[in-house]
């Protein structure tokens, strides 16, 4: 029953900006943290970025610092991904997750890609 569906995803060029989707069913949204990760091709799935359940505090690995904000709307039971200045190295499946009782749940992914 716990789904995150993930959208927003698509091409642009170099320097431009998209803003991903996460939206959440079946469990207690506002109750857990929720991050990002991305998985480019022939490379294994790595952090982007995390929130806390209230959305009070964020992290984010050192690639996205300054580039990407996550926040969440947990009246809506979504949580967002805005990525600016995207660079080709950004070109990836984004997924959202969220870990209930030790359990990792993913999204089925939205692909991004950044080129000339």
């Amino acid at each position: 029953q716990v789904q995150l569906v993930e959208s927003g995803g698509g091409s642009v060029q170099p320097g431009g900006s998209l803003r991903l989707s996460c939206a959440a069913s079946g469990f207690s949204f506002s109750g857990y943290a929720i991050a990002w990760y991305r998985q480019a091709p022939g490379k294994e799935r790595e952090l982007v970025a995390m929130i806390t359940s209230g959305g009070g505090s964020t992290n984010y690995v050192d690639f996205a610092k300054g580039r990407f904000t996550i926040s969440r709307d947990n009246a809506k039971n979504t949580a967002y991904l805005q990525m600016n200045s995207l660079k080709p190295e950004d070109t990836a499946v984004y997924y959202c997750t969220v870990v209930i009782a030790l359990t990792r749940v993913w999204g089925r992914g939205t692909q991004v890609t950044v080129s000339s």
